[in-house]
């Protein structure tokens, strides 16, 4: 897809490149986040219900969401697992429990549709079976899918398609890619890619391109690689800071090209962001690594068109005191630390176009609501006007390098498969 390089430094250098100067300055400490209550839901009786250690997943366009859950009980007491639907695209969000006959075990993994129904993956002995769940009345309907045998699977994000969920299972010489929601006739084989591959992120919003980070048999660096599900999943590299680091992709904006990742190709682990089809470098902020914190992104704000610098990015912030918010843009260099709403779904959300950020949350108080958090602005910031690193204006440069080459971002659909790091 595209080859990055570190900013002052060339694509495939064998050393070590600096990552520049750049604003330095202490981090914001969490404020209150301001909150819009929403209406209780349709679950109240079970709002107190502890999550599996899973995730709340949400469909791209951020309509439903889904999670594994369990009844009410009393402290010690075994509790019986069950997924849940949340339907976010209304006048206030509810949700829908989806308990079978059985309760579900706490691995179990589950997906939301757009047509509202949940993929279920479940491990029966050496084999992944998968079933669609939906609400019938005052019961749960079950359409089988089928089952694939192997040890594991991991399901991938929804596909930007709404229709179609691929699960991931790794080994250490190749990786297996399964259509196991979407397919005419059961889970379906749509790839094999040599080496171990993890992560999955979606690079289109047709469901065609997806990245996943990869180690060759043997060993290695880890790379970010495409995979074109079109193309029986002809493999490109996509991320090649330096030939030793570890360039890991994280998310991707299919409208501006925005990309977020993490390598170690600056000395040690950190957050960096780039434009797919550009020629322009990587960037590694330093705002974006508070101190005895973890930061990981979630969410990219869409509809940017050819502006990925004016992107807000969702942070999930981790350390000592619990999980909060972090909202970044990469033309301000500032990350904002705002308080989550208590019982938020660490590290789920999603933004609007208009930059609203929106974070689903359960309490003792709110059985299914979200928050929605406007993006804070960054008044510090000035565009560009040609000065260098480290200016007047206490900024990086957000525009291309100076005359005579100017390089524009490309939009995901017309970038090249395989471009140069950095002009002839």
């Amino acid at each position: 897809m595209t080859a990055c390089a570190i900013e002052g430094g060339t694509a495939g250098a064998a050393t070590t490149a600096d990552p520049g100067p750049e604003e330095s300055g202490e981090p914001e400490e969490p404020v209150g986040a301001e909150e819009a209550a929403e209406p209780e839901g349709r679950a109240a009786h079970w709002s107190d219900a502890p999550r599996a250690p899973g995730t709340f997943t949400l469909t791209a366009d951020g309509a439903y969401g889904a999670r594994l859950t369990a009844a009410p009980g009393a402290p010690g007491e075994q509790r019986a697992w069950y997924p849940e639907r949340w339907t976010l695209d209304g006048p206030e969000p509810y949700a829908v429990p989806l308990p079978l006959h059985q309760p579900e075990e706490p691995d179990a993994q589950v997906v939301p549709l757009a047509d509202g129904r949940v993929l279920i993956r479940r491990r029966v002995a050496d084999r992944q079976m998968f079933s669609l769940l939906y609400p019938t009345g005052p019961a749960t309907g079950e359409l089988a899918l089928g089952a694939v045998e192997c040890d594991g699977m991991t399901l991938l994000p929804p596909s930007p398609d709404g229709s179609s969920v691929y699960g991931l299972s790794a080994g250490d010489h190749s990786s297996l890619l399964w259509l196991v929601a979407g397919a005419a006739f059961g889970p379906e084989l749509v790839a094999e890619v040599p080496g171990h591959c993890s992560g999955g992120v979606w690079l289109d919003r047709a469901g065609r391109m997806l990245a996943l980070d990869r180690q060759l048999p043997g060993g290695g660096p880890v790379k970010a690689v495409a995979v074109d599900l079109e193309r029986n999943g002809e493999v490109t590299p996509l991320l090649q800071i330096t030939p030793e680091s570890d360039d890991r992709l994280l998310l991707a904006d299919a409208d501006s090209g925005l990309l977020l990742l993490r390598s170690d190709a600056p000395g040690h682990d950190r957050l960096g962001w780039g434009v797919l089809g550009s020629c322009l470098p990587v960037r590694f902020p330093e705002c974006l690594r508070p101190a005895d914190v973890a930061v990981t992104p979630f969410a990219v704000q869409p509809g940017q068109m050819l502006m990925p610098e004016s992107c807000a990015v969702a942070l999930r912030i981790d350390g000592a005191a619990g999980s909060w918010v972090g909202v970044w843009r990469p033309q301000g260099r500032r990350l904002h630390q705002l308080a989550a709403p208590e019982g938020w779904s660490a590290g789920a959300g999603y933004w609007s176009r208009d930059g609203v950020l929106h974070l689903p949350y359960v309490n003792a108080v709110t059985p299914c609501a979200v928050a929605r958090i406007e993006a804070p602005g960054d008044d510090g910031w000035l565009p560009e006007t040609g000065g260098t690193d480290g200016d007047a204006s206490g900024t990086e440069p957000s525009a291309a390098a100076p005359p005579p080459v100017v390089c524009k971002p490309v939009p995901l659909g017309q970038a090249p498969l395989h471009r140069a790091a950095s002009p002839d």
